[in-house]
């Protein structure tokens, strides 16, 4: 189910507004966890078993470190003294366990299949390959499972520097991993940015953030719907076309146009994302800035998908790469696994 589908627009979004406007507090999220769910499964209804187990799991991930927390500080969640000797040696291996479930899935349903069709094209032996398929929204919602695990892990280790509380209540953990705003194409969204409208008393959701979210909605969906779809078959043309008899201006117009349709696609599904989370009463980070405006390439990156930036800055710039830490292999790391996320292909 895309955003700009006739069933979305026209009976599930209906339905789900009506539904969170009406139903009081703890209702509210269970009826935004159950429509959300019902979104995931209708592109695929055998992988909503994956993005339970993701759920799932970062739950119980974030529990073992809330209870290594407790024991330092003697507070659930690790409020009040950093963690230390044996509590910070089991944290840590409870994060590194976590980060290689997640990273698990992720590899399985993305790039188990690449790896072996690379090994068999090196090998040149002749060896089964499954046929694996890419369950939709995957990287997002592993990415948000994985970003919450680390906050809860660097909140217990400074507390005076993160403040990422451990959340008890599976239902809300549910919510931030599966929302369906955000579910398909992104922004990715950090717990941190979240978590406190999370808990459906804290939420404002009224007539004002209604109206500013149906307009940015409307927005982002005719970004899609009539700015990128229209481009992009003036661009499929070009690029059908036999290129002998293609001119320059005409090849520059098929490469212009294709731009300019991955621009409008993208950041137009980032706008109707920020605009539903608005309609529900959540504040989603901007995505896009005006990408086209900067000075120089850097700038422009910045400007571009600017959750998937700041995620891997902020949680792969730190890591030392073979134990060295360096501003160029670290940004070395992150353009690797930039491309490695974009896709499972050399």
């Amino acid at each position: 189910m895309v955003f700009s589908s006739v069933i979305f627009l026209c009976f599930f979004l209906p339905v789900m507004i009506t539904g969170c406007y009406i139903l009081p507090g703890k209702l509210s999220n269970l009826f935004l966890v159950l429509g959300s769910l019902f979104f995931y499964a209708w592109g695929g209804p055998d992988y909503i078993f994956i993005m339970l187990a993701s759920i799932t799991g970062n739950y119980i991930f974030g529990i073992l470190l809330g209870h290594f927390g407790e024991k330092a500080s003697g507070s659930f969640g690790g409020a009040g003294m950093p963690l230390s000797g044996r509590y910070l040696t089991g944290a840590r291996i409870v994060l590194t366990v976590s980060v290689l479930y997640n990273l698990g899935i992720l590899f399985y349903f993305k790039y188990y299949t690449f790896v072996l069709t690379t090994i068999r094209d090196i090998t040149k032996k002749d060896f089964y390959i499954p046929e694996i398929v890419l369950p939709i929204g995957i990287s997002f919602y592993t990415f948000q499972g994985m970003s919450y695990v680390i906050d809860v892990y660097r909140s217990l280790k400074k507390p005076e520097a993160v403040k990422c509380p451990v959340q008890k209540n599976p239902l809300n953990l549910a919510l931030y991993i599966s929302m369906f705003p955000q579910l398909i194409a992104g922004p990715i969204v950090r717990y941190t940015d979240i978590m406190d409208r999370l808990d459906a008393s804290k939420r404002k959701v009224d007539s004002e953030n209604f109206a500013k979210g149906l307009e940015r909605f409307i927005i982002g969906l005719s970004k899609k719907a009539i700015l990128a779809n229209s481009i992009g078959e003036v661009a499929d043309k070009i690029f059908e076309a036999d290129v002998s008899y293609l001119g320059a201006g005409v090849a520059w117009l098929g490469a212009i146009c294709y731009t300019l349709q991955i621009y409008y696609d993208f950041s137009g599904y980032s706008d109707m994302a920020i605009g539903l989370g608005r309609i529900f009463g959540f504040h989603f980070d901007e995505n896009f800035n005006h990408p086209f405006l900067c000075k120089d390439i850097t700038e422009f990156w910045q400007r571009w998908h600017i959750s998937l930036g700041t995620f891997f800055r902020d949680y792969l710039l730190p890591i030392p790469v073979f134990g060295i830490r360096n501003k160029y292999l670290s940004l070395g790391l992150v353009w690797l696994c930039t491309g490695i996320w974009h896709g499972a292909s050399w």
